[in-house]
């Protein structure tokens, strides 16, 4: 289905509080596969597995596809997830997939063609961290904490607020641990795959019928829209994406706003590769990760002190 020279752009809040306290923006996703499950439809979509790694699955249900809320910063595993696909479409069965704009564009591929019953949403992605550095980000969180992981919180929306970006790690002793290294190390850019830095997706032109990110720089586009409870950013991008749009805006508050407004920096081009990204690896080899934890983040003094910050802001603002 041929593009549209500029997407459609809006700004989008689900209706329904829990559902979007729920999810990590705006509660899109929910909406636009809730439309699908309804109607004996197939999600594919992330999950977090025990292990604490990302993988694709397919869902049938809305507790299979509650699974699939939250963002992952880590690389999702696909498995067999292309073949599922398309047995499920030649079935005649409506199919939502949901991915990276180079997952998305990997599945189009695999099919060879187009069909009427898929709906693909790709996700505005930063960037995807070497799993190396997830797997002993993992362990040293463990080995600090005295305790295995049992789950993580990416973004802690519920206690620290949309715009914050605070890791929160759930211990199997009850504890929580909350964290800003991994994000830091993500942001730094030091530990994004070498092809990240060349995407070709990095515009607002993207394979996927729908693009959905969170809203950031909202403040600009829509002023008044944001009340830090989390808002989608939504890209339609054809017109199979702007009727599945129509067909779930009831559920949804919306407003439509200017695509100059909304360029946050992976919708202009990819990031630059770091000047230092071989001294982090060499240090990655030759060091332990507490080491990296102090070189390239705020872990420490400054860290806690930051947190209590961010923790007293969200207190302010509640009231």
């Amino acid at each position: 289905m041929d593009k549209y020279n500029v997407p459609l752009v809006f700004a989008v809040k689900h209706k329904d509080e829990r559902i979007r306290m729920a999810s990590r923006s705006g509660g899109i996703f929910t909406a636009l596969s809730d439309y699908v499950l309804d109607r004996n439809g197939v999600v594919y979509g992330c999950i977090l597995t025990d292990d604490l790694l990302a993988k694709h699955i397919r869902a049938t249900s809305k507790e299979e596809r509650d699974r699939m809320r939250g963002s992952k910063y880590i690389q999702s595993s696909l498995g067999n997830v292309f073949e599922l696909v398309e047995d499920d479409l030649k079935a005649n069965k409506q199919v939502l997939f949901s991915g990276t704009s180079c997952q998305v564009a990997g599945l189009q591929l695999f099919l060879g063609q187009e069909y009427s019953n898929l709906i693909c949403v790709d996700i505005v992605c930063h960037g995807v961290p070497s799993p190396l550095i997830w797997v002993n980000y993992i362990k040293w969180q463990e080995e600090r904490a005295n305790s295995q992981i049992d789950n993580v919180d990416f973004r802690n929306k519920r206690e620290f607020g949309w715009a914050a970006h605070v890791e929160s790690l759930y211990m199997k002793n009850n504890s929580r641990v909350d964290s800003d290294v991994f994000k830091e190390l993500f942001y730094g850019h030091d530990i994004l795959r070498p092809c990240c830095h060349r995407c070709p997706y990095k515009s607002i032109m993207h394979p996927g019928n729908i693009t959905i990110a969170d809203y950031w720089g909202i403040q600009n586009a829509a002023p008044g829209f944001d009340d830090n409870k989390g808002v989608s950013l939504v890209l339609v991008n054809d017109e199979l994406g702007n009727n599945m749009f129509n067909a779930v805006n009831d559920s949804l508050d919306y407003k439509e706003c200017d695509i100059e407004k909304s360029l946050q920096p992976p919708l202009k081009a990819p990031f630059p590769f770091p000047d230092n990204r071989y001294q982090f690896w060499k240090d990655f080899y030759m060091q332990n990760f507490d080491y990296l934890a102090k070189k390239y983040t705020n872990f420490g003094f400054i860290n806690k002190s930051k947190q209590f910050a961010i923790r007293l802001a969200h207190k302010l603002l509640r009231r």
